[in-house]
């Protein structure tokens, strides 16, 4: 008791010695050491061997890729949905779910339906041609078109010097190829200036296009039957910008078959079509009126739903929780559509963007199990169809379930999970790069930097020049939101050997170096949740020149 007693009286005296601001320093110290006690219990829970465990569900082989439309991508969604639900996030996707449906709708060739006749004689499909869709019953003479290019600075015209109304052209290339020796500069104003081979033909009257495609189309000759047997897919909103009209029938035919065709021309078929080297360039001509082909191209249009996952930690300010921070990754992959390993044909995508898929995960339970929630809101977006064309994150940006003005800025992350073999023997692997955060908005930079102290990586701005020659800046979901005047900030770790092929997978990720990264989009994402301000929008937009 007496030991009680004095203490009580020592605590007294120095109560009422000590100056009266020194409780106040004392409690604006605490105050501060709360704040980084919140950010330190909630980066906490980042860790390798939760990384690991979240990374080894999501590109497992289970998931059949994750392709965008898969029943992988639909379970990868639904794993993302369970554990926001369990932590408590407030779906924002839709109809009170986590998940912003997109519709998309696929074109797919009726095999059973299409049917091509050379002067009567039936093809068989997939071993004479491959139908490329666009859909219609014709029949005509021909018309051999060269490369099927307009570009008038270089005075290219399939079709100088004779009138290919009512026929069909044979285009020397496999679809889409653009014909070399020419810069973009060249192009000038499409449609005026330049037009691709479908557009070109049909404004010359052709009425079906054949393609004789090179060495490296047929090398992959099977690659493009199982691509012609999923048929193309787009979304449903976006179809009016991305299809200004009909595609003209057409297939891509065998050189072999391509030759006969040729066969007793002026200009010899194995000139124009050489089954090893590929087909060559040669002046426009019309063939003989006497050899007639019959294109029947059937197609089949189904309507797929697919989705973005989308969630909000709501924050605790009554005004600022009204403004967000979003965070995003793809989650999708490239399903089975790239080259096998042995007999490995599932594409896990570990690295491109499991890594980034896991990292939102496990920020979005850090910011659960933390004491306290920051003033702003964060948005949690995770996108399907970034390797489609950054699908999910154009679909979010143009039909947004938050306001887009409300949107602080955008941090995206896709691939963070390796080390980047290019870098020079002697370069730290404590790295990351960093694309964006000196655009936009003059505060992202110091943001990044001040945050970057807590966790000490070395911030590498390799890609981040616009002109850059990958282009980055461009290449995922974050320029969406940029275009949209959005501030924005992107982690990559590099590309490497395993890019795009079923040997990305969990057991080469370095989980380590993953959280660390994870750990700084944390802390920076929990500073602009916190800051009194918005960020200013001070900086232009870097201008894209892209090339059709």
């Amino acid at each position: 008791m007496r030991r009680f007693l004095t203490s009580l009286v020592l605590a007294s005296l120095l109560v009422t010695t000590f100056p009266a601001n020194y409780a106040q320093r004392a409690a604006h110290r605490s105050k501060k050491t709360t704040a980084a006690v919140t950010t330190q219990r909630g980066v906490d829970t980042i860790a390798a061997n939760q990384m690991r465990d979240y990374l080894t569900f999501i590109a497992s082989d289970e998931m059949e890729g994750r392709d965008t439309p898969s029943r992988g991508l639909d379970t990868a969604a639904k794993f993302l949905a369970m554990n926001l639900a369990r932590w408590g996030f407030k779906p924002a996707g839709g109809d009170g779910t986590f998940f912003q449906r997109i519709e998309l709708r696929r074109n797919r060739t009726d095999s059973g339906q299409t049917k091509v006749e050379v002067n009567g004689r039936t093809l068989a499909n997939g071993t004479d041609y491959l139908p490329l869709g666009g859909p219609g019953n014709v029949s005509g003479p021909l018309v051999f078109a060269g490369s099927g290019w307009f570009v008038k600075s270089k005075d290219m015209d399939a079709y100088k010097g004779i009138d290919p109304a009512g026929r069909i052209a044979v285009i020397a290339g496999p679809p889409n190829m653009r014909p070399g020796g020419i810069s973009r500069d060249d192009y000038g104003k499409y449609g005026e200036d330049s037009m691709n081979p479908t557009d070109y033909a049909r404004k010359k009257g052709v009425i079906g296009l054949i393609y004789v495609p090179d060495s490296q189309y047929l090398a992959n000759w099977r690659s493009s039957q199982r691509i012609v047997a999923r048929g193309s897919t787009v979304v449903a909103r976006f179809q009016p910008q991305q299809q200004s009209s009909t595609p003209l029938p057409s297939i891509v035919l065998s050189p072999e078959t391509a030759n006969a065709l040729f066969d007793g021309e002026a200009q010899s078929g194995s000139t124009l079509f050489n089954a090893a080297t590929g087909p060559s360039s040669a002046a426009p001509f019309l063939l003989s009126d006497q050899k007639n082909v019959t294109l029947n191209v059937a197609n089949n249009v189904e309507t797929i739903p697919t989705q973005n996952v989308v969630a909000v930690w709501k924050g605790s300010d009554p005004t600022l929780k009204a403004e967000y921070v979003a965070l995003g990754a793809h989650y999708d992959h490239v399903g089975s559509g790239c080259p096998a390993v042995g007999t490995d044909t599932i594409c896990n995508g570990a690295d491109d963007d499991g890594s980034g898929t896991t990292a939102l995960l496990a920020i979005a339970e850090a910011l659960a199990k933390a004491p306290t929630r920051p003033k702003r809101s964060v948005l949690f977006v995770w996108h399907c169809g970034e390797e489609k064309g950054l699908w999910g994150s154009r679909y979010f940006t143009e039909y947004p379930t938050v306001p887009l003005n409300q949107i602080v800025a955008q941090i995206n992350i896709d691939m963070i999970g390796r080390i980047d073999p290019a870098r020079k023997v002697g370069d730290s692997t404590n790295y990351v790069y960093i694309v964006g955060d000196d655009k936009l908005s003059s505060e992202l930079r110091p943001i990044s930097l001040e945050a970057n102290k807590k966790v000490k990586l070395e911030l590498d701005y390799k890609f981040n020049e616009p002109n850059d020659p990958m282009r980055i800046y461009y290449r995922s979901d974050h320029y969406n939101f940029a275009k949209h005047g959005v501030p924005i900030i992107f982690f990559f770790n590099g590309t490497h050997a395993d890019y795009h092929r079923p040997s990305d997978t969990p057991d080469k990720i370095n989980y380590p170096l993953l959280a660390k990264r994870a750990q700084l989009v944390f802390y920076t994402a929990w500073d602009m949740a916190n800051r009194p301000q918005m960020l200013k929008r001070d900086l232009e937009l870097p201008a894209l020149t892209r090339q059709f």
